[in-house]
């Protein structure tokens, strides 16, 4: 298990970026300024949204590899581990916003943040903006390090949640974007989740015994994509969920196994890769409306 540090407030967070501390919870950092130590592992205990002014080094987030380049957008949140291993002679570029969670509880932008899902895409889905992207980037960041040093006042807490709101929101725009560019692949995916499945309850395999019914986690697994980005790829595309997607397969399934008379449904419960058979029978009824024993029934 990889040893990390986990910052205690932003004080910390500054320190180790050598600069001074405006806020107790919102900190613009500049990474050509950081200490050494800045780049092992840490939790930051924040929100972090980090803009790589070029590529430096392997970024790697929980144990993972992030690919980026210069320009490259990615984000951490609480309870995720981040370090950067420096090539020789290299020197980090680039910005970071942070922010502690609490900073945002019982507010706007804390009610609205269940918006800004891609805090929990994996690091293979890094966000790569266009020049013109990058110059919106940059402003928001300004305007919220110009709050930052601007003089303190019962408006400070609301024009900085103003500021990360309106960065958050270009990010969410800018991912739609890049989910639009892959609206193409993402047919495909459907193509090869079929076949996936397909081959999940192919005669001789023993993934139902072993694995149970094929979840979203798994079947995201197969394409080394985030369960949370794989689900929102197939709900562009097919405009129902990862889950009711993949139970309507499984549901397909049952009905040409029942559909032989010498399947029992509890053989076909288990053949399906359910634990209990009452568990089956609830799934089949709520796609069908029907049990499977009346399924049954209504083939004769």
């Amino acid at each position: 298990m990889i040893e990390y540090r986990t910052l205690r407030n932003i004080e910390e967070l500054n320190g180790l970026f050598r600069q001074e501390s405006c806020h107790s919870m919102v900190s613009i950092v500049d990474l050509a300024c950081a200490v050494p130590e800045a780049f092992d592992p840490i939790d930051f205990a924040c929100y972090c949204v980090i803009l790589m002014g070029s590529r430096v080094g392997d970024v790697i987030k929980d144990g993972k590899s992030l690919t980026y380049k210069g320009g490259t957008m990615f984000t951490v949140k609480p309870g995720e581990v981040l370090s950067l291993h420096l090539n020789p002679d290299a020197k980090p570029m680039g910005r970071m916003l942070a922010f502690r969670p609490e900073f945002i509880e019982n507010t706007g932008l804390g009610r609205d943040f269940y918006m800004f899902n891609f805090f929990n895409y994996d690091v293979f889905e890094a966000l790569e903006l266009k020049e013109e992207e990058r110059k919106v980037i940059r402003n928001c960041y300004d305007n919220i390090e110009a709050e930052l040093r601007a003089e303190n006042d019962e408006l400070t807490n609301h024009m900085l949640r103003l500021g990360i709101g309106q960065l958050l929101s270009y990010c969410k725009r800018y991912y739609e974007r890049q989910f639009d560019t892959k609206k193409l692949k993402s047919s495909e995916l459907v193509r090869r989740l079929d076949a996936i499945l397909d081959s999940y309850y192919a005669p001789g395999s023993e993934l139902p015994r072993l694995n149970g019914v094929p979840t979203v986690a798994w079947c995201s697994s197969q394409f080394h994509l985030a369960p949370n980005y794989f689900g929102n790829l197939l709900r562009r595309d097919l405009h129902v969920s990862a889950q009711r997607y993949i139970q309507d397969k499984v549901v397909e399934r049952a009905k040409m196994l029942l559909a032989d008379p010498a399947n029992t449904i509890d053989q076909v419960a288990e053949r399906l890769g359910f634990a209990y058979s009452n568990h089956f029978s609830r799934l089949f009824r709520n796609r069908t409306g029907l049990s499977p024993s009346q399924f049954r029934q209504s083939l004769d």
